[in-house]
């Protein structure tokens, strides 16, 4: 019979795995936590998550399915994941939220992540597999990184505002810049971060 590992032991390992997750940006969910240390019920995961939350070593975030932060003074959003963006040709846009990242909370602003496709962007250091992180705005200055929606495709490029209209430009001279006329193109959000991971991630 194996040795039964003590509770304290065990709340400390899943400590270390959720901060690790946490900093990662992807806090994980009460099922990943029994997934990950192989208990026979997601009730013994909550338990042992809501104990750290009564010591203090985590934060428990109300109304999502990835529930916990690291306290400090940082306040901490989670933002959704939405799929796919093109840097590149246009892309038909489907918000499909794959999941949530942790992100610093900027006042009261709505933000979205998307994953880029696409080398249109590499002189700006947005690459293929690359996470932005956006705020939803309607406009955007001349010079932003913006998510741009272009009739139904979606696109991350830098915004130029002319007398004639709106020029979404590539940073990549193999890309020529889109031209929309001013009906077509709709500004969902202006790109505040970039996250790049050397692993992927679920």
């Amino acid at each position: 019979m194996s040795p039964i590992t003590p509770p304290g032991e065990t709340r400390e390992r899943i400590y270390r795995f959720v901060r690790r997750r946490i900093l990662e940006g992807l806090p994980p969910t009460v099922r990943e936590v029994k997934e990950a240390f192989r208990f026979r019920a997601v009730q013994t995961a909550r338990q042992h998550l809501e104990r750290l939350v009564a010591e203090g070593s985590l934060v428990k975030v109300q109304g999502k399915s990835r529930l916990y932060r690291l306290p400090g003074r940082v306040e901490t959003l989670l933002v959704p994941l939405l799929g796919r963006v093109q840097a590149g040709g246009l892309q038909v846009a489907v918000e499909e939220c794959e999941g949530y990242l942790l992100a610093e909370r900027r006042g009261s602003e709505e933000m979205f992540a998307l994953r880029v496709q696409g080398e249109s962007m590499s002189g700006a250091g947005i690459l293929p597999g690359d996470v932005v992180i956006a705020r939803r705005q309607p406009e955007a200055s001349s010079g932003d990184v913006v998510v741009a929606l272009v009739g139904d495709e979606a696109t991350i490029k830098t915004l130029r505002l002319s007398r004639d209209g709106i020029e979404l430009h590539a940073e990549n001279p193999d890309f020529g810049p889109i031209i929309p006329r001013p009906e077509e193109c709709t500004i969902l959000g202006k790109v505040v971060e970039v996250r790049r991971y050397l692993e992927g991630f679920a």
